[in-house]
């Protein structure tokens, strides 16, 4: 099991995490910033200067999920990770990558006042020896309030949140540790899927409202928008994957054979190892359906109907370009059928 302390720069996250593993038997520290600072070691300047914070770096993200792993197939027991996480998609791709290695994740929360959190930044001194640079991290702390103010929405909806205006270290400890052993820190509830070890074919179902816009989907594992689908399993006809998935995603039943678009194929690009992508057209959606759609809130967060220029700024791009010679199959299709007089409808 893994212990994620998340909270603003300054929060005293790591301090509390001193304390709790001398709480928690057999558990470990694991301070993902050491595999950042490793990273400006390894990488080079160039490409370090693309970044501002090495979170960014899709490098970081899969180094802190293989690392969690093997430090918890070597160790066992509990690991404690303090880390600031305050981009969602983040968030996805981390949990989502320990979520599929079979890893439960405790996602807490410390939330101090305001005020105490700007007095703690003003008491930092992490180098003694170099002012200059104990005033950049202040600085860099300040500068991070307002995006961690801005991220409170999603992380108290995912976190269970303590107070720490009054508490020290070692109480903050107490407090989480009896939070995970009531069982008020709950265990993040996001999908299992166990990851792929070769490459994968996979079902993804368009389906339209009124106005033509696609449904589009909000997974909890992995960052981005996707289309409603999943893995092909053993011996399933793709048309049938999707079927299947849409009505496990989306309570909805097709009762149609949906309508090849596309098939693609995902290059392997480490960590993921791509395969056959196909794409179908499951037809217009009624308003009254719509209405009906039913969301597995340990797979997916939302739904919405998008435009296709609305879809460029949710989809990844080798899934919006997906998304593009699907529609512009889809448009041919249509118009073919209209000359043959054959009736267009959906579910």
């Amino acid at each position: 099991m893994i212990v994620w302390l998340n909270g603003a720069f300054s929060a005293g996250k790591t301090s509390a995490a001193c304390e709790l593993i001398d709480l928690i038997p057999n558990s470990t520290l694991y301070d993902p910033g050491l595999t950042g600072g490793g990273l400006r070691r390894l990488l080079p300047q160039k490409r370090l200067a693309e970044v501002t914070d090495f979170q960014d770096l899709p490098i970081w993200r899969r180094l802190v999920v293989d690392t969690a792993a093997a430090l918890l197939a070597e160790l066992s027991g509990v690991l404690v990770v303090p880390m600031t996480l305050l981009r969602q998609e983040y968030r996805d791709e981390i949990f989502g990558g320990l979520a599929s290695r079979r890893i439960p994740v405790r996602h807490v929360l410390l939330s101090p006042e305001e005020t105490i959190l700007r007095k703690r930044i003003a008491e930092r001194e992490d180098f003694a020896d170099d002012p200059g640079h104990s005033e950049r991290v202040r600085q860099w702390a300040y500068e991070h309030i307002e995006p961690y103010r801005a991220a409170l929405g999603w992380i108290t909806a995912d976190a269970h949140t303590i107070d720490t205006s009054a508490l020290t270290p070692y109480e903050t400890a107490e407090r989480i540790a009896e939070a995970l052993r009531t069982g008020e820190a709950r265990e993040c509830g996001i999908v299992q899927t166990p990851a792929p070890r070769a490459e994968t074919v996979a079902s993804g179902v368009l389906l339209f409202d009124e106005q033509d816009r696609v449904l589009l989907v909000d997974p909890t594992y992995k960052p981005g928008w996707e289309f409603p689908g999943g893995v092909v399993e053993h011996g399933e006809a793709p048309a049938q994957a999707g079927i299947r998935e849409v009505a496990e995603e989306l309570g909805l039943c097709l009762d149609t054979v949906p309508e090849l678009l596309v098939v693609d194929w995902e290059a392997p690009r480490p960590p993921a190892y791509g395969g056959l992508r196909f794409l179908f057209d499951g037809g217009r959606l009624r308003g009254e359906n719509a209405a009906r759609l039913l969301l597995p809130g340990s797979e997916l967060r939302g739904w919405r109907f998008v435009t296709e220029e609305e879809a460029a700024g949710l989809l990844p791009p080798t899934r919006y370009e997906r998304l593009r010679w699907a529609l512009r199959a889809r448009e041919r299709s249509t118009v073919l059928n209209l000359e043959a007089g054959v009736p267009m409808g959906g579910p």
